[in-house]
């Protein structure tokens, strides 16, 4: 981090605190929410989002070629008009990261010309043409699709320094499956007349090795 911007974070940090002290509350009573001093205006030369981390993204997937990897190794199309599918995965990855809630939420980014800019990107799939390349997913292409952002992930763990992989850490998943317990001798149902399993997904950064254990 630059000296400069330490030094402006730091001083932000020192105003807030003196703003929150009780002794800075004001003398007379009366409503802490009031209009402050503010006005709108639209800048010519600038523009802004909310989702401002999302250019760091981008360029951490062009450090680690994350987007060439996938056009190379999920050949999904014969011709490229104008998407790779890189782009269009992507292009899914960064509406969810930027709130989406489904497919047809791509079209406020694709309206966000700040977010295009952001992206590097002169425009992105629509929703319709996002469906379509979903549509062409097969099963193994989506395990394929998993073991290249695996592969992928391997750089990151290489540029780990040693005492790093001292202390491995599991981040696990756990869903329950509904059964009938037809299975178990002498099941006990809840009230409700169903028993279950728990299903652990454990991630793991080398290829081929997610892992399901069923309790």
């Amino acid at each position: 981090m630059k000296k400069s911007i330490a030094k402006r974070l730091a001083q932000s940090k020192r105003k807030i605190r003196k703003r929150l002290a009780k002794k800075a509350f004001p003398e007379k009573p009366g409503p802490m929410l009031n209009p402050g001093n503010i006005h709108y205006d639209i800048d010519q030369r600038s523009g802004g989002i909310l989702y401002g981390g999302i250019g760091a993204v981008q360029m951490l997937v062009k450090k680690l070629e994350l987007d060439q990897a996938i056009n190379s190794g999920l050949p999904i199309f014969k011709l490229y008009n104008p998407y790779m599918e890189s782009d269009h995965v992507l292009n899914i990855a960064y509406n969810i990261m930027c709130n989406g809630e489904c497919i047809e939420d791509i079209e406020r980014l694709r309206n966000d010309e700040a977010y295009l800019e952001a992206v590097g990107a002169k425009t992105i799939p629509d929703p319709t043409t996002a469906g379509d390349f979903c549509r062409r997913f097969s099963s193994e292409q989506v395990e394929k699709l998993q073991d290249i952002i695996n592969e992928v992930r391997l750089k990151v763990w290489g540029q780990q320094q040693p005492e790093f992989f001292k202390q491995a850490v599991i981040d696990a998943d756990g869903t329950i499956a509904e059964t009938t317990g037809e299975c178990k001798k002498e099941w006990t149902y809840p009230i409700k007349a169903y028993g279950g399993i728990i299903l652990w997904w454990f991630p793991c950064p080398t290829p081929a090795s997610r892992c399901i254990f069923a309790i």
